[in-house]
C-alpha cells in the first residue's frame, strides 16, 4: 500500500486527519519517581489506554526525534532515550497498529549520508515517514524515497524565524523565469519530485492562513500530503485550517494536522496536575472534533 493510501485509509477509519505530536518534556510528565525510561513509557502507556476506552483515535502520530536522542549518553553507554522512543513505538504499535507513523528528524544530507538517514527512520525506527530538509535539493531528497514510505519536505514553516530565508524572493528553480517567495518555489520543486516518488509531502505551518491558503490551492490537484504544525499553542486555529482546504478543493484526507504539547502536556510548566490525564483527552478530544472529516 502507498504512504497516500495509507493516509488516505487511517483518515476514513478514525475520522479525522489529526496528527499527534509525541515529545515528552520528562520533567512535566507525572510518575517522576520513575527513571527516565519507564516514566515515558508509563506515560504513554496509561494515556494510550484511556485514549482506547475513549475511543479516540488520531489519524498519524509523530514522535520529534530530538525529544528522545537528548536523553541518551552515549559515551557513558546510556542510551534511555532511544530505549523510550523504542518502547512508546511498540506501545503505538499495540493500541493504534493501522495508524501511520511520522517520524519527525528533518534529515536531509547528500547521496550516502542521506541514504543512511533514509535506513535510519525507515529501517531502524519502522516509521512510515519522516520528515526531511530540502536546502541541498534532490540528491538530498530522492534518497528517501522508500517504496511505500512518505517523506514531509519542510515548505513553508510555522516558526516565526521560517520567513527569514522562506519569503525571501527568488527566481523559481522548475519554471525559471518567475519570482516567487523562495516557500512557493519549494512548492513547485516538491510536486516535481512527487512524479518521481509517491508519498513526497510538505511541511506547511498553519500560523499564515494566506501562506498556507496559496500552497493548498497549489497542491489541491496534485496528491501532495500536507503535515500541518503550527496549531495550538502556536496559535494556528484547526477550524481555519479546514476552512481554507474545503475553500480550494484539497483532499483532507492527505493531510494531518498536528499539535504536540497542546495534547501530550496541555499544562506546560511544573509538575503534572492530579487531573493530567483528564486534561490530556479533553484536548485530545477537542482537537478530534475540531478535524473531523
Amino acid at each position: 500500500m502507498s504512504y497516500n493510501d495509507k493516509l488516505i485509509k487511517s483518515a476514513e477509519k478514525t475520522g479525522n486527519i489529526v496528527c499527534m505530536g509525541l515529545d515528552p518534556v520528562v520533567e512535566v510528565l507525572p510518575f517522576p519517581d520513575l527513571p527516565v525510561r519507564e516514566r515515558i513509557t508509563k506515560y504513554f502507556d496509561v494515556l494510550f489506554s484511556k485514549m482506547v476506552e475513549e475511543k479516540l483515535s488520531p489519524a498519524a502520530f509523530k514522535p520529534n526525534l530530538g525529544f528522545y536522542a537528548a536523553l541518551d549518553m552515549p559515551r557513558k553507554g546510556e542510551y534511555e532515550g532511544s530505549k523510550a522512543l523504542a518502547s512508546v513505538l511498540d506501545l503505538l504499535d499495540k493500541y493504534f497498529p493501522s495508524v501511520p507513523v511520522i517520524l519527525d528528524s528533518k534529515r536531509g544530507d547528500i547521496a550516502k549520508s542521506s541514504g543512511n538517514y533514509a535506513k535510519e527512520a525507515f529501517d531502524c525506527w519502522n516509521s512510515d515517514a519522516v520528515t526531511v530538509s530540502p536546502y541541498m535539493g534532490s540528491d538530498s531528497i530522492l534518497p528517501f524515497a522508500f517504496e511505500d514510505k512518505g517523506m514531509y519536505i519542510l515548505n513553508r514553516t510555522s516558526n516565526p524565524g521560517g520567513a527569514e530565508l522562506q519569503n525571501r524572493l527568488v527566481i523559481d528553480p522548475v519554471e525559471e523565469r518567475e519570482v516567487y517567495p523562495l516557500y512557493i518555489a519549494v512548492s513547485h520543486m516538491i510536486v516535481a519530485w512527487a512524479d518521481k516518488h509517491e508519498g513526497i509531502g510538505a511541511v506547511v505551518g498553519a500560523t499564515n492562513m494566506k501562506e498556507f491558503a496559496d500552497i493548498a490551492k497549489y497542491f489541491a490537484d496534485k496528491n501532495i500530503p500536507m503535515l500541518i504544525p503550527g496549531v495550538g499553542s502556536q496559535g494556528g486555529s484547526a477550524s481555519d485550517v479546514i476552512h481554507v482546504m474545503d475553500e480550494v478543493g484539497y483532499d483532507k484526507r492527505l493531510s494531518r494536522i498536528n499539535s504536540s504539547s497542546g495534547l501530550t502536556h496541555p499544562w506546560k510548566k511544573g509538575e503534572a496536575p492530579e487531573t493530567w490525564l483528564e486534561m490530556c483527552i479533553s484536548s485530545i478530544k477537542t482537537l478530534i472534533k475540531e478535524a473531523t472529516l
